[in-house]
């Protein structure tokens, strides 16, 4: 395992642009997907606000985006908690990303600027560099930039809001559960895959490798679900 494992604390980034909210979004997003804020745990935005350096009104507007998105949930006069995880709405989640990601994957090989596909081809070395080290946050953060990058590329609003409440959950899942049953090295070669097909402008191409990418992130779901419930039959 690379240096970055999944206990040891995560690195922030700099970012640049954006506004106060964005940047107090990214950074929470991430310590939620990375577990540093664990299901179930009580938040609170006067902590947040200090630990990030950040005023309360950017945080409490991230926090708000976070709930939309499943990763907190607002309680009225109980306060926020980071919502839990569970296996089956995984698959659930999975089965709306793959028509969604599919769709995206071609329209970005057909809509993408020469820049935007130099952008993918650079991007899928460094995620298949980050799987032969078996460094788990970068893949992390490249998949990351990934999901933004067919987002703002497939040139489809309606799309890119609806795969956005599917990502950071996503992420979470594959972090908390990829040391059980993942295979990184695969995982980040079929993200690799998708970026390469989209960055040679092959719709074709794109829409097979995003299914492949789903076929095996619905394998290691459901491999999560049997080493969860051992003893249960499932359908």
């Amino acid at each position: 395992m690379a240096e970055s494992s999944l206990s040891d604390p995560v690195e922030e980034r700099p970012e640049v642009g954006g506004s106060l909210t964005d940047r107090a979004y990214r950074q929470l997003e991430e310590m939620i997907v990375t577990l540093r804020l664990a299901p179930g745990e009580v938040l609170s935005e006067a902590t947040l606000s200090k630990q990030l350096g950040i005023g309360r009104t950017p945080i409490r507007e991230a926090l708000q985006r976070l709930a939309r998105e499943g990763l907190v949930v607002i309680l009225p006069r109980r306060g926020i908690l980071v919502a839990e995880i569970n296996v089956r709405s995984q698959l659930e989640l999975l089965k709306v990303r793959r028509e969604l990601e599919r769709l995206m994957s071609r329209l970005c090989a057909l809509r993408g600027s020469k820049a935007e596909k130099r952008a993918f081809a650079e991007l899928a070395d460094a995620m298949e560099a980050a799987g032969a080290a078996d460094d788990d946050v970068a893949f992390m953060r490249q998949d990351r930039q990934l999901n933004s990058m067919i987002s703002q590329c497939c040139r489809n609003e309606y799309a890119l809001k609806s795969m956005g409440l599917t990502h950071g959950l996503s992420r979470r899942f594959w972090y908390q559960h990829y040391r059980q049953v993942l295979d990184l090295p695969l995982c980040a070669r079929l993200h690799a895959g998708q970026a390469r097909a989209i960055a040679q402008g092959d719709a074709q191409a794109a829409a097979e490798a995003s299914d492949r990418l789903i076929d095996y992130m619905e394998t290691f779901t459901r491999a999560t679900l049997d080493a969860e419930e051992p003893n249960q039959v499932r359908g």
